[in-house]
């Protein structure tokens, strides 16, 4: 197992910052936070951390298009609504 390369940045009263991943990390398994840590030992499942992450980032974009196209929809929605508002507002006239 390798060493991790980036140290934790400091506070101004000395004391190390904890991040939200960390807390998360110790509830899911305190035993992981304090290898990773204190020990500053890595996981050995690397290709698998990797994988998880690509799929994570797929998984992302997927979501974002899903809210733009939703988007896209509201709009076409409204566009048709004002359409269909004008036409009959049209024919009412004539």
């Amino acid at each position: 197992m390798s060493k991790i390369q980036n140290p934790k940045p400091k506070i101004q009263n000395g004391l190390p910052l904890i991040r939200a991943s960390e807390l998360s990390q110790y509830s899911f398994c305190h035993r992981a936070w304090w290898l990773g840590t204190v020990k500053k030992i890595q996981p050995g499942n690397q290709a698998g951390l990797i994988r998880g992450r690509q799929a994570h980032t797929r998984h992302e974009r997927q979501v974002r298009m899903a809210t733009r196209w939703r988007g896209i929809g509201f709009l076409l929605v409204g566009a048709g609504s004002l359409f269909l508002i004008a036409t009959l507002f049209w024919f009412w006239l004539t």
